[in-house]
């Protein structure tokens, strides 16, 4: 039995991780912002699963004392950590840079890549004193892999330091028993995705589009990530779902089979 941690996790993708370990036997601790959320997921998750074991406390992720705070949480409530994942991440306006306000990039910086460098710092140090390591899990997102659009500098950036920081981290936790590895789930229809669009736009009618090939909902995609992260054993491995011959094979029946994941009227 696995005890997992996962931050933002009230909802989307992270609410649908730790439904799935749940399904699968782990232990785990629900994340976010808010207490009230955080114990509105617990409670909806422990009346879904019979003697499911779920705790969760508030966490801002940016900050370094309350990231410890919820890794003591978590050992005093199940005895260790095992599995960490970065889930928590926020999107800005889709705009252009020159237009992005500084405190929304101040704080997509702080959310996206200084809360993931806290958190394996900490993860690292703690796992490295554990019997039997630990594992850290980074989500990866629009950026990881070199992909760039306009108005998605600052989101982008973010990604793309966390694939570095994996492969980076890969060298400094060999020879240990902590593994860092990156976890990407492609795209999942979530708020997260839906609310970077003013769905009236023509931006949003060409997304529209892109997303109904290759998008997924999040229960189709987290049973999925959730076996490959319990199967794995290795240090800096990717978990992918939307592989590039998955996206091509995608593209390529686009004409045959129409997928409707996002209605006109969505």
């Amino acid at each position: 039995m696995k005890n997992v941690v996962i931050t933002g996790s009230t909802r989307g993708i992270g609410r649908g991780l730790a439904a799935e370990f749940l399904r699968q036997g782990c232990r785990v601790v629900i994340s976010g912002r808010q207490q009230d959320a955080v114990d509105t997921a617990v409670a909806e998750l422990e009346a879904s699963f019979d003697s499911a074991e779920v705790i969760g406390q508030a966490c801002d992720v940016a900050d370094a004392g309350q990231l410890q705070q919820l890794w003591n949480f978590a050992v005093a409530q199940f005895g260790r950590v095992d599995i960490w994942i970065n889930n928590a991440g926020i999107s800005i306006a889709r705009k252009p840079l020159a237009e992005q306000t500084p405190a929304d990039l101040l704080r997509i910086v702080q959310t996206n890549l200084t809360a993931v460098l806290l958190a394996n710092q900490l993860c690292i140090r703690e796992m490295q004193v554990q019997q039997g390591g630990g594992q850290i899990w980074n989500m990866e997102g629009f950026g990881s892999n070199n992909a760039t659009q306009p108005g998605m500098a600052a989101y982008g950036a973010t990604k793309r330091a966390v694939t570095y920081l994996v492969k980076s981290l890969q060298k400094e936790v060999k020879g240990t028993a902590v593994q860092v590895n990156a976890l990407s789930p492609g795209i999942v229809v979530t708020d997260l995705l839906l609310n970077d669009y003013d769905q009236s736009s023509e931006q949003w009618h060409k997304a529209r589009k892109i997303f109904n090939i290759l998008g997924d909902r999040v229960e189709t995609v987290t049973p999925w990530l959730v076996q490959q992260m319990l199967k794995e054993g290795r240090t800096g491995r990717q978990v992918a779902w939307l592989t590039p011959a998955k996206a091509f094979a995608r593209f390529s029946m686009a004409g045959f089979r129409k997928r409707e994941l996002l209605p006109e009227s969505s």
